[in-house]
């Protein structure tokens, strides 16, 4: 047995039961502490955010009682400037009538494409000219082409007031004779080229190899005339023998009487033209809200507190003090007078009817995006059907044939013989049919197409073909797709000689990351969108504006044909589209791009307002507006007279919901959304009167002087754009 151990010297204490009480006492009345403390201070913190929340209650009270107080003047004021819209309007109808009287009077021998009587005399004498030389119709087929293109602006660019949907009908199926008319021609000239085949064959093959490039198409016609057995593919080369079209025939069709068309229109006239509701959206006016005079909430005071739009019974009653100011231009002096609620109402809805006709009066077009269709709404396709609501054809049809090959001209003693069929153009039939052991090579065509250096194309397209039967656009029969973007080339196979398309998201480019809208002097402007491809940078001048860039992320500068070609909002809305480069939504639009959905009212009359400040005042994207709710827009303000860009500390955030315009308190850079009104600011009827506080005079006589044709132009491509809602 061990030693024993010795107890350490340092070795702790037991504690006794009293000094345990004691210490769970202490504890104990440390946590009441700190639980009376932490009691205290959440009193005092509620005490103070109540305080805060009744200090900027009583504020907004009596900044809304006395919005509401001038909100007489203000509006007549406003209506004096919205006469812009309405003189433009004038001015456009004027316009079109003057050209048609113009056209008319000049006499120049082609026909006026919306006078029936005139435009089937036209396709009439064309239908029965035997001449069908490819360079006569090719001539005659650009003035069909301007012809098409006048009817349609025409319907796009004409308000519903001016056009019946009848006149609409009419004028539809106009364009659609004549694009039939058209395509019929081009059979023509085609089967006469064909009769004389042997006259176009090449020295090296003894095929007939045919390539003409015009403006509008680029025809590609080959011919078998030697037949020969090993013979499968084809090449087109243009003028500087550079590789444009080309196919790949079937082993089949190697040794037959055959003749393989690429017809390249570069516009479509496949797709259905598109259709527009029968009358315009309506805006519904809101409830009047009334508030209490300044001197009423004052007398108020702590006790007997209301919330914004709780009023009495002879609240409801009392008349409202306000001054009625003379027209906007005239400057003369202010006279007061006392108005009753009624007369309030009545003027506000004056201009709730102004504000509804300047939205009747712009176009088709523009109003069309306005009317948003649910998914609900959407028929269901069939499979491999391609939805033209969410695809667009880019880049035109390529209209791929294989037909049969006349009988050729022979010489029989001294005399030029040749069999003469009335069949017109026949169609070879031809559908690739595969044995178990066969090659699949061997029985699809093959069909390379060089894509337009006019259009964008920021993805790989799809590749669509024409069902003639049940007039949509489908994907199957078409495979080995072989894509070569950099060198601008398609190549793939087919089972059957098909017309095809390539099709492009038309929602590619939306929602927008973030856009700019500023004045560069008097009646001009820029207005700049952010895509996740590209920046597109358009200019307004007076009543035109155009392309003044696009540019791609690696600073690619693109579609330098359209840059600098000066043209109305519309007409650069469609060249865009054609291009590739869609940034203008459409009423299918929300199934397929996230949508910051705000109220009609709210965004129509943010659009109208920016635009008739815009001479004098820029606007920029803000990320609060995804925060602010369905009732009110938010953007980016600040006075810009110069043709700098815009000092980013100059920038005030704005909220507007069509009705109340005030300045937030917040910044750009805040982490919260607050509705709360900035200091030393107050809430006006208008974004007019709300930048009149801080505008200086020289932007405010700007924009008194601001031409009727700018507002509108500005007007339409915020319209177009829906910069609002779909950044």
């Amino acid at each position: 047995m061990g030693p024993k151990k010795k107890k350490s010297a340092g070795g702790k204490k037991k504690l006794s039961k009293a000094e345990k009480m004691r210490l769970l006492r202490e504890e104990e009345e440390r946590r009441l502490l700190e639980e009376e403390q932490a009691r205290i201070r959440a009193e005092l913190e509620e005490a103070a955010r109540l305080e805060k929340e009744r200090i900027e209650r009583e504020k907004t009270e009596r900044l809304e009682a006395k919005d509401q107080e001038r909100r007489g003047i203000e509006l007549s004021e406003m209506s004096v400037l919205e006469e812009n819209f309405l003189t433009a309007a004038q001015w456009k109808s004027n316009y079109r009538a003057l050209a048609q009287w113009n056209h008319y009077t000049g006499c120049d021998g082609s026909p006026d494409p919306t006078i029936p009587q005139d435009i089937n005399t036209f396709m009439s004498l064309w239908k029965e000219d035997p001449n069908n030389d490819i360079q006569v119709v090719i001539a005659k087929g650009n003035k069909v082409l301007e012809l098409i293109e006048k009817l349609e602006f025409f319907i796009m660019d004409t308000p519903f007031h001016e056009l019946s949907v009848k006149h609409v009908t009419q004028y539809t199926e106009t364009i659609q004779q004549l694009q039939s008319l058209l395509h019929d021609k081009y059979n023509a000239a085609t089967e006469q080229m064909l009769r004389e085949a042997s006259s176009y064959a090449e020295s090296e093959s003894g095929n007939m190899e045919v390539v003409i490039k015009e403006q509008n198409v680029t025809l590609c016609i080959w011919a078998n005339l030697k037949k020969v057995p090993k013979f499968r593919n084809q090449i087109f080369y243009d003028e500087e023998r550079e590789p444009w079209n080309g196919f790949e025939l079937p082993k089949a069709l190697a040794i037959c009487d055959v003749a393989v068309r690429i017809l390249h229109t570069h516009y479509d006239h496949l797709s259905p033209f598109r259709t527009f509701p029968s009358e315009p959206p309506k805006l519904e006016m809101p409830p009047i809200k009334t508030v209490k005079s300044v001197s009423s909430v004052a007398k108020k005071g702590k006790k007997g507190r209301k919330l914004v739009g709780e009023v009495s019974q002879e609240s409801k009653t009392e008349h409202l003090k306000v001054r009625v100011g003379s027209a906007l231009r005239t400057g003369s002096s202010c006279s007061s007078e006392v108005k009753s609620i009624s007369e309030e109402e009545g003027s506000a809805e004056k201009v709730f009817d102004k504000r509804s006709s300047i939205l009747k009066s712009v176009s088709r077009v523009h109003i069309s995006s306005l009317r948003i269709i649910g998914i609900s709404e959407c028929e269901p396709l069939e499979e491999h059907v391609v939805d033209l609501n969410q695809f667009i054809p880019v880049g035109g049809v390529y209209h791929f044939d294989a037909l049969k090959l006349p009988p050729q001209a022979k010489l029989v003693k001294g005399w030029t013989m040749v069999e003469v069929l009335d069949t017109g153009l026949e169609v070879y039939p031809y559908e690739a049919t595969c044995d178990e052991n066969e090659d699949p090579s061997s029985v699809t065509v093959g069909l390379t197409v060089r894509l337009l250096d006019s259009v964008i194309y920021f993805e790989e397209p799809l590749i669509a073909r024409w069902d003639s039967k049940a007039k949509y656009w489908r994907t199957d029969d078409i495979g080995d797709v072989v894509y070569n973007m950099q060198e601008k080339e398609i190549a793939f196979k087919m089972n059957g000689f098909f017309t095809v398309t390539l099709m492009q998201d038309a929602h590619l480019n939306m929602p927008y990351q973030s856009w700019e809208l500023r004045p560069n002097g008097a009646d001009e402007a820029f207005l700049t969108i952010l895509t996740t491809f590209a920046e597109v940078q358009i200019q307004i001048k007076l009543n035109q504006c155009m392309l003044a860039g696009i540019t791609t992320m690696e600073d690619v500068t693109l579609l330098s044909e359209l840059r600098g070609v000066w043209m109305s909002p519309l007409a650069l809305t469609i060249a865009l589209k054609r291009a590739g480069m869609n940034i203008f939504p459409a009423e299918y639009s929300p199934k397929y791009v996230s949508v910051n959905k705000k109220t009609l009212l709210a965004e129509i009359t943010s659009y109208q307002q920016m635009a008739l400040i815009a001479c004098s005042f820029a606007f920029s994207w803000s990320k609060w507006n995804l925060l602010s709710g369905e009732e009110n827009v938010v953007f980016k303000i600040c006075e810009h007279l110069t043709k700098e860009p815009v000092w980013d500390k100059g920038w005030a955030l704005v909220m507007f919901n069509g009705q109340r315009a005030q300045r937030l308190q917040l910044t750009e850079d805040s982490d919260n959304f607050s509705k709360n009104i900035a200091e030393d600011t107050e809430f006006h009827s208008t974004l007019y009167h709300l930048i009149k506080d801080f505008g200086s005079e020289e932007a405010m006589e700007r924009i008194r002087q601001a031409h009727h044709l700018f507002i509108d132009v500005v007007y339409q491509l915020l319209l177009s754009t829906k910069l609002l809602t779909y950044s």
